[in-house]
């Protein structure tokens, strides 16, 4: 007997009533269900988000922003319910912890009251930290809390930067006015550095001229000193004729007596002598009269000769504090333009574009070797493998391992076992073929490689066939539910949603081992265009397994063939 005859009886006893041939199509189509209807479910639940039910509590009472009534949360609420992200309602807060309790929302939001007022702390002496509320009910679903906890991290990124940008823009404006004001003190510096050097050269100019008073009020001085001298002599001399008047006087009458004269003629000689008297008595007494002005007037020189000085000292003082003053003023004028042209000369367009880019400074631009279109099609490469493993799983529920017949007929394990192999085989590779085209044409997944997809799948059907053959033709009943706990091991181990990295030690060492990882990461390969070397190094291992299998199998099958023993007539311990 022919392998191709064993594959066609087996098919005939498969398809010999049309109850079994119902069965046979329920069977194969098993991994047509379990990994389409999955699939399908998750297809792109990401864009869904919109029908999940969120409760929006608004109790900000706002603040006052220089002078006028600001509501942040207003703003933010319109947000969010323009956004359309979620199935928001804006309710009380009351109706939203009922709704929370009762699963009518997934979640809560709420804007508190000093909302507002938080944030506008930041320009005061008490600065704050805004919040907002999430409120969440894991027993409503766990995944809906988490994609709560993302969605209010994506507010508080939202919020902050709409916050950054208010205060940007106030600060860039704030810059601006800044710039004005230099720019008109820099206007006025270089105005007072032009009237200061003015003002130097003048005073430059005053000291000078004071300097040369005071050397002429100092030569008047010294000429009128010396007058003054002359002077107090000639009023000493006038003063000596005039007191000697007298004596002279005195003398004369004493002359005339001794001579003879009489009193009369004494008298007489002496009255012609009077007006001489009285003349040099009036000339003394303007003499004294004259150097009492001289003296005056030389003193008066001396002390405008004494002002002058002082006035050319502090001319000089003067003169050097203007140079000074002067020198200050060109630095003021040189400092404020070097300031002036430090300082951003943006216009309103810039500041609000620099405003947007200080609240967001870094963007994300990401790459992709190899893209998945979707969240279903992330997921297709790891439910198309463990479809695989169930459809050969029920596969095996009626096909025998082996012919029974075969082995009593043929002496021939490689025969018997490659058919009892290819039977499942082939029914395997059409449930991929279906399989395959519910991913690709029923859902509308983008396969970048669409033959080497299908090959990968076609190969793991055959790899998992023979590794189930195998387990049948030793263990019986037992084998098959090993298959079932070797399917359960691999649903953890294969790394098809987590990264296998994140796995429990054990398990991460199975994901090496096992089969199904491999038929996973080559099944992402091709379908998302990755690199083909490593599925094809994927396909060896697969193909290792199937040969071991097949080897495993035939060794089973070589010691029914030859070694029966009582023991293969005992019953199985399942089935």
């Amino acid at each position: 007997m022919k392998i191709r005859a064993m594959i066609q009886a087996e098919l005939r006893r498969l398809t010999a009533t049309p109850m079994a041939v119902v069965a046979l199509l329920a069977l194969c189509i098993v991994p047509v269900l379990y990994g389409g209807l999955y699939l399908w479910a998750n297809q792109d639940p990401y864009g869904s988000f919109d029908r999940i039910p969120v409760a929006l509590v608004n109790a900000d009472d706002g603040g006052e922003q220089d002078g006028e009534r600001v509501v942040v949360g207003d703003d933010v609420a319109a947000g969010l319910l323009d956004s359309a992200t979620f199935d928001w309602h804006e309710v009380s807060a009351a109706d939203a912890a009922d709704g929370l309790a009762t699963s009518r929302y997934d979640f809560a939001v709420t804007i508190p009251a000093d909302f507002t007022e938080t944030l506008l702390s930041v320009s005061g002496d008490d600065p704050r930290q805004a919040q907002i509320e999430l409120a969440t009910n894991d027993a409503n679903s766990y995944l809906a809390t988490t994609i709560g906890k993302q969605a209010a991290q994506a507010m508080l990124v939202s919020i902050t930067q709409q916050v950054t940008a208010e205060a940007a823009q106030q600060l860039l404006d704030g810059i601006a006015d800044i710039r004005a004001g230099v720019a008109d003190a820099a206007d006025g510096a270089a105005q007072l550095a032009a009237g200061t050097s003015t003002a130097s050269a003048g005073a430059s100019d005053l000291a000078a001229g004071t300097a040369q008073l005071a050397d002429g009020a100092a030569q008047v001085a010294d000429g009128n000193a010396q007058l003054a001298a002359q002077a107090d002599q000639l009023g000493a001399a006038a003063q000596r004729l005039d007191a000697q008047l007298p004596a002279a006087r005195a003398a004369i009458a004493d002359a005339l007596a001794a001579q003879g004269l009489s009193q009369d003629r004494i008298d007489e000689v002496l009255a012609r002598l009077d007006p001489v008297a009285s003349a040099a008595d009036a000339a003394n007494a303007k003499v004294q009269a004259t150097v009492g002005r001289i003296d005056q007037l030389a003193e008066g020189a001396r002390q405008v000769a004494d002002g002058a000085a002082s006035a050319a000292s502090g001319a000089t003082s003067l003169a050097d504090g203007v140079a000074q003053l002067d020198d200050g003023a060109q630095e003021l004028r040189d400092g404020l333009a070097e300031g002036l042209a430090d300082i951003p000369d943006a216009d309103a367009a810039t500041r609000d574009a620099q405003a947007d880019v200080i609240a967001d400074p870094v963007a994300l631009e990401t790459s992709n070797v190899a893209s998945a279109d979707s969240y279903g099609a992330g997921l297709a490469p790891f439910f198309a493998a463990l479809a695989a493993w169930i459809g050969m799983y029920a596969l095996f529920l009626i096909v025998k391992p082996v012919s029974r017949r075969a082995i009593t007929a043929l002496h021939s394990p490689i025969k018997i076992t490659v058919a009892g192999w290819l039977t499942p085989g082939v029914l395997g590779m059409l449930q991929m073929a279906a399989l395959f085209g519910v991913i690709t044409l029923a859902l509308g997944f983008t396969v970048a490689q669409p033959w080497g997809a299908f090959g990968i799948l076609a190969l793991a059907s055959l790899c998992f066939a023979a590794i189930i053959l195998a387990l049948n033709v030793w263990l019986g009943s037992v084998g098959q539910f090993l298959g079932l706990v070797l399917m359960v091991l691999q649903l953890v181990t294969a790394g098809g949603t987590f990264p296998w990295q994140t796995l429990p030690g054990p398990l991460a060492a199975l994901h090496h081992v096992l089969p199904m990882g491999y038929a996973v990461d080559a099944f992402r390969q091709f379908m998302y265009g990755g690199d083909v070397a490593r599925a094809g190094l994927d396909a060896l291992v697969l193909g290792a397994w199937l040969l071991v299998g097949l080897l495993v199998a035939a060794i089973g099958v070589t010691r029914m063939t030859h070694f029966r023993t009582l023991r293969d007539l005992e019953p199985s311990l399942i089935g």
